[in-house]
């Protein structure tokens, strides 16, 4: 004891910040040591698992269809196979394969013959061994990188998938059957290419010699079953009221841009905040490469292209922008926007194209209107900076800002109101936000949406449409 006070009673074990006045003689508290063990081990753990390895009855399938393959390919006339569906091909092969199998003395059970028919026509028709990534409901993402390593995203996690390619030129095959279906090409002259697959896939394929370690392709799968904001939701990426007034933001035709880091789900937001649109309205979306979904009957679709090999014959999302505002259109919805055409964009959301929707890439709602304003000012529109923050501030009506936290749950974090200017700055008002309150123990970030309980400044466009009582009681 010291100048008389009496002994300090051991504080209770609690969860939450230490106390920011601690005794002078009390004992040092050790660290957390599971927090400095994780670091250890991470910090110790080797590269080497980072190898795709196709295991047990997989891979004696694939060994057989490498001895099979080039057999098969000398009995079968590719131009004829390829005019078959895959249905009409199997009942082909499956005697060709028999015959082949028999010449090499290999004896296979129905199961192994069925698996190997299939390996094989996937191969023929189909993308090879991403085939069976493809069909896997629960995969998100597949990453190729070169032909030894493939990674697929499940439930929002990295693993390594029992996929393997033959060789580079296997890989960069089935990276060119892609491209090519969609009009495109990948070589080493053009070694950069954006497609998608027939079920909307987006795919982005790099060749070398920009990759270092062979063709490298990455695939965003995309639901079958197109995702609503009800089922968001339910899922717990927001609340049921954040729902309600996206809802009527998409029916009563707010201006709305989804901001969000890579892999955060802006295309499914769009997609999801578009079936809120009437019927009757005729709607142009420009991408890009084309993914996004919509419900409506009215709808088209443009997609961007690339210039060909003397460089000519670009076709811009700004060129299409446009064009597009000479389509009557009455929304035009933008699968990003990256740099000038931000401007188009503005200017037809400020020119009754009330309704339009468009996604970017950003962190906060905040740093989204720094950025529109940086595209504007990069392109060669030559405007004084307060005079884009005024249209941006006309044009914007709401920001929606989605992110995927770090256990792999997608969340709309922010749902912010653009009302106007106050000097030089954009003014914002947060109608909703996502509040981090703790992490369980098997890593799940727990945390609640709360309301601002503010009267939406956008109440009277919602007014127009009759939402305007069902808009303020999901905002307060």
């Amino acid at each position: 004891m010291q100048g008389g006070a009496p002994a300090p009673a051991p504080a209770p074990e609690r969860e939450g910040p230490a106390d920011p006045f601690p005794v002078a003689d009390a004992e040092p508290i050790a660290p957390p040591m599971d927090a400095l063990q994780r670091l250890a081990e991470r910090q110790a753990a080797s590269g080497e698992a980072g190898q795709s390895k196709a295991e047990g009855f997989e891979s004696s399938v694939h060994r057989i269809k490498e001895q099979v393959l080039p057999r098969l390919l000398e009995r079968v006339d590719p131009e004829a196979a390829a005019s078959l569906s895959k249905n009409e091909l199997a009942e082909e092969f499956s005697p060709i394969i028999g015959e082949v199998l028999a010449e090499l003395k290999i004896t296979l059970n129905r199961r192994e013959q069925f698996a190997l028919e299939k390996v094989l026509i996937d191969e023929l028709l189909g993308l090879g061994p991403l085939e069976e990534l493809l069909a896997d409901p629960d995969v998100s993402d597949i990453m190729v990188n070169g032909p030894q390593q493939t990674y697929v995203e499940r439930k929002g996690k990295l693993e390594i998938a029992p996929v393997q390619f033959r060789d580079e030129e296997h890989l960069f095959q089935i990276a060119q059957r892609i491209v090519n279906q969609v009009g495109r090409r990948v070589d080493q002259t053009t070694p950069l290419a954006d497609a998608r697959l027939k079920d909307g896939s987006r795919v982005n394929v790099i060749v070398p010699p920009l990759s270092l370690r062979g063709t490298a392709i990455s695939i965003r799968k995309f639901s079958a079953k197109p995702i609503t904001l009800d089922m968001m939701a339910k899922f717990g990426s927001m609340s049921e009221k954040m729902a309600t007034a996206l809802k009527i933001a998409g029916a009563s035709r707010f201006n709305v841009v989804i901001s969000g880091g890579t892999g955060s789900g802006k295309t499914t937001m769009l997609n999801a905040l578009s079936k809120m649109i009437d019927p009757g309205e005729r709607v142009i979306t420009i991408e890009d490469a084309a993914e996004l979904r919509l419900q409506q009957p009215h709808w088209l679709p443009l997609e961007t292209r690339p210039a060909n090999l003397e460089g000519q014959g670009a076709i811009t999302i700004r060129d299409l922008v446009i064009n597009a505002l000479r389509m009557r259109p009455d929304r035009i919805i933008l699968g990003e926007i990256r740099g000038s055409e931000c401007f188009d964009m503005l200017a037809a959301m400020n020119t009754g194209h009330d309704g339009s929707m468009c996604t970017l890439h950003s962190n906060s709602p905040r740093e989204c209107l720094a950025r529109m304003e940086n595209m504007v000012m990069m392109s060669d529109i030559k405007v004084p900076k307060e005079a884009i923050s005024r249209q941006i501030a006309d044009s914007v009506d709401l920001i929606v800002q989605v992110k995927r936290l770090r256990d792999g749950s997608r969340r709309v974090t922010n749902v912010t109101e653009v009302i106007g200017m106050e000097g030089p700055v954009i003014v914002t008002q947060e109608l909703f936000k996502f509040e981090y309150l703790d992490e369980s123990a098997d890593g799940k970030i727990i945390g609640e949406y709360r309301s601002s309980g503010l009267r939406p400044y956008t109440l009277e466009k919602a007014k127009q449409f009759g939402f305007d009582q069902a808009f303020l009681e999901a905002c307060l």
